[in-house]
């Protein structure tokens, strides 16, 4: 039986008290798992969720709703083309992600998932309340 979510775990590792080498259980490979590490499925998943919150930012500029970065509301305030500026952006994004790839940090790459994801889920229930009071 395959346990897919452990609490305890998940914070120990989320807060540094957990090394990598704790965490890892051994499993047995797939024919689709081959060749692919945690580190480069950890890598995939940041660059969909960066496409995430790309497609969401977008949303969010065609309903009206203002970009909460700072950093990206003043790249998006000095430009004529958002989309184009977003997507350099993003392109950074990536590149921030496989440096980290490159140079093996796994809990920050990690870390930065679930802020990601958290920010694309509140991403999505902003634009929903944004289309509910439409």
């Amino acid at each position: 039986m395959k346990v897919l979510f452990c609490p305890k775990v998940f914070s120990c590792y989320i807060l540094g008290r957990m090394t990598d080498s704790e965490l890892a259980v051994p499993q047995s490979r797939t024919a689709l798992d081959e060749g692919r590490t945690p580190l480069t499925q950890l890598l995939w998943q940041f660059s969909y969720l960066q496409i995430l919150d790309f497609l969401t930012t977008v949303a969010f500029l065609l309903h009206g709703v203002r970009e909460g970065n700072p950093i990206v509301r003043l790249a998006l305030s000095g430009g004529a083309n958002p989309l184009a500026i977003l997507v350099v952006v993003k392109l950074l994004a990536i590149v921030l992600g496989l440096y980290c790839w490159r140079r093996g940090r796994r809990q920050l790459l990690f870390r930065i998932n679930i802020l990601f994801a958290l920010l694309v889920a509140w991403n999505l229930v902003a634009l929903i309340l944004r289309s509910a009071d439409s």
